[in-house]
């Protein structure tokens, strides 16, 4: 396949409206909804539950991941760390630990790129050098979760990559915590988190960030003691949307 991913649809940028005082966010005004639907990618999950689904994106190591893989020891909670080329080449131990310790490896791409740019065959190349090294390191020999670069998807990207083996995992909980020159505090962090919870909700946070690692502990206690529980997406069974 060499087809460019952008010869069916345009590309869209994954967005949401945020969850307010525990009702569930939306994507109805989107214009992706049917696509994302349809494509059975992940947005939501079981939403007459209250589970939580903790992901984080892991482009690159600032200091952070330790941290946060002792605090999720420590909780015996499990998450999905999608992970991308640089943080696979630089931080084996890391990724190997990660494995060890319960946790799933998605694929974040090996160099970043906006996947609705590049052809099939290229993405397949980004996709696979991943899985390859994850599955080299470590005791995951298989990935069956992805997700695209900056959130960055078209209806041809979804196709192919299903046809790859991949469910590509979205997010219904976020706030803007990629940017390492703009730490705010712990309390800021969850303060953003707790703010949105909702059943069944995908909680996409980046490892790179001191003030997720710091937040972690308390976000992760005080969700539970409203009731919520930590699930991995190895154990999300229902899609909503």
């Amino acid at each position: 396949m060499t087809t460019e991913a952008t010869d069916s649809g345009n590309p869209y940028h994954f967005g949401f409206k945020k969850s307010k005082n525990g009702e569930l966010p939306s994507i109805d005004q989107e214009g992706f909804k049917d696509i994302v639907k349809e494509h059975k990618a992940i947005f939501l999950g079981d939403t007459s539950k209250k589970e939580l689904y903790l992901t984080f994106d892991s482009g690159y190591e600032n200091g952070y991941t330790a941290k946060i893989l002792e605090v999720l020891k420590a909780r015996q909670v499990h998450a999905a760390f999608f992970v991308t080329g640089h943080f696979v080449k630089g931080q084996p131990d890391l990724v190997e630990r990660m494995v060890n310790e319960g946790h799933l490896i998605g694929n974040h791409s090996w160099s970043h790129p906006d996947m609705t740019q590049i052809s099939i065959d290229k993405m397949k190349v980004e996709l696979d050098k991943v899985k390859e090294k994850v599955a080299s390191l470590t005791k995951q020999k298989e990935m069956y979760f992805m997700r695209p670069p900056k959130g960055v998807f078209s209806s041809q990207m979804l196709v192919a990559s299903m046809e790859l083996g991949y469910t590509n995992v979205f997010w219904s909980i976020a706030y803007k915590d990629w940017d390492v020159n703009d730490h705010k505090g712990w309390d800021y962090a969850y303060k953003k988190v707790m703010s949105q919870l909702h059943p069944g909700a995908v909680i996409l946070l980046h490892s790179v960030s001191k003030d997720n690692a710091e937040a972690l502990g308390k976000i992760i206690d005080d969700a539970r003691d409203q009731g919520y529980e930590f699930k991995n997406l190895d154990k999300l069974t229902s899609k909503n949307y």
